[in-house]
């Protein structure tokens, strides 16, 4: 991650706001012209709980990392953020994934992904007991991309559901939608995502529907609990009838790097104890609003405090 700025974005040709998958020597290159950067654990899911953990929920993590730096890094700070990690490095190439962001003066991030050893994730590393035990299974739409991930996410699906456990899915980015769109329908369409997060401009890729009540319209009766940020504008839930909208929570904007997975944290985490629609859609607007305070995508602030401190 390193700051940037719109001419080099243009020089690079990437698409500024987004999220595009790059190939190893697409990273090398990207990296190569960044300037002075941060590494930083990311990864969508894994931020989510790391937000979560941060707030005080057992969780436990299940993805691909190499056997390599970038992996061992990885596995420390997962860890030391108290979420179990058992998925045996790979010791095979390619190396672990990257995501190289650029972040403009206007605190958007342009990310440029490389996959890695994530693509590879087998459906025989799913802990389907933990999956059982869990309350709640939450899976990202960016790994749909790879053809081991979405087998093992579809495996991770049946298990919680056998289980009768709640299935709560992200779709992660408009491209994501342009290419698995038919996908996350059909997954809808049959039952099996219980709570879907998504942002404005994700929604409309999903309905067809450029406005957001219309959007809404089309979801409210296919999906139990539906969830949108709408980025300034704050965000909306609807559940079994109920619907529910905040503000934004006002901050001094840095990067906007993760603030959808936290976002999904903060909900989910009022969502698993019960607590009403608003709520929850409160405690994922602190979060979010936390998370790009600062660059990077793991919380830095006490969650818990901040927390007690604007919620009482």
């Amino acid at each position: 991650m390193a700051p940037s700025d719109d001419a080099t974005i243009e020089r690079l040709s990437l698409n500024k706001g987004g999220m595009t998958l790059v190939d190893a020597d697409g990273a090398r290159r990207l990296y190569e012209a960044m300037g002075p950067a941060r590494e930083i654990s990311g990864g969508s899911a894994a931020n989510t709980l790391a937000g979560l953990a941060a707030l005080g929920a057992q969780c436990a993590f299940i993805g691909q990392v190499a056997d390599d730096q970038f992996g061992r890094v990885f596995a420390h700070d997962i860890r030391a953020g108290g979420i179990a990690f058992d998925t045996p490095a790979r010791e095979a190439e390619p190396p672990t994934a990257q995501c190289l962001i650029f972040v403009t003066p206007d605190a958007q991030r342009t990310m440029n992904t490389f996959l890695g050893a994530s693509q590879f994730l087998p459906a025989a590393a799913l802990d389907e007991a933990a999956i059982a035990a869990a309350k709640v299974l939450y899976l990202e739409g960016y790994l749909w991309d790879p053809e081991e991930p979405r087998a093992a996410m579809r495996r991770a699906i049946d298990a919680a559901r056998s289980a009768g456990r709640e299935v709560a899915f992200t779709l992660s980015e408009v491209f994501v939608i342009d290419r698995h769109g038919d996908d996350f329908r059909s997954l809808i369409a049959d039952g099996l995502i219980d709570v879907l997060f998504a942002n404005h401009t994700e929604l409309a890729a999903l309905t067809g529907e450029s406005e957001l009540e219309a959007g809404l319209a089309a979801l409210q009766d296919k999906v139990p609990t539906l969830v949108v940020t709408c980025g300034a504008e704050g965000a909306v839930a609807l559940k079994g009838g109920e619907r529910a909208q905040v503000p934004s929570v006002a901050t001094t904007i840095v990067d906007t790097t993760g603030a959808g997975d936290l976002f999904a944290s903060g909900f989910l985490y009022g969502h698993v104890n019960g607590e009403p629609l608003e709520r929850c859609l409160q405690r994922g607007a602190i979060c979010a609003a936390e998370i790009i305070s600062h660059y990077g995508a793991r919380p830095e602030a006490n969650l818990k405090a901040l927390m007690t401190e604007q919620l009482g």
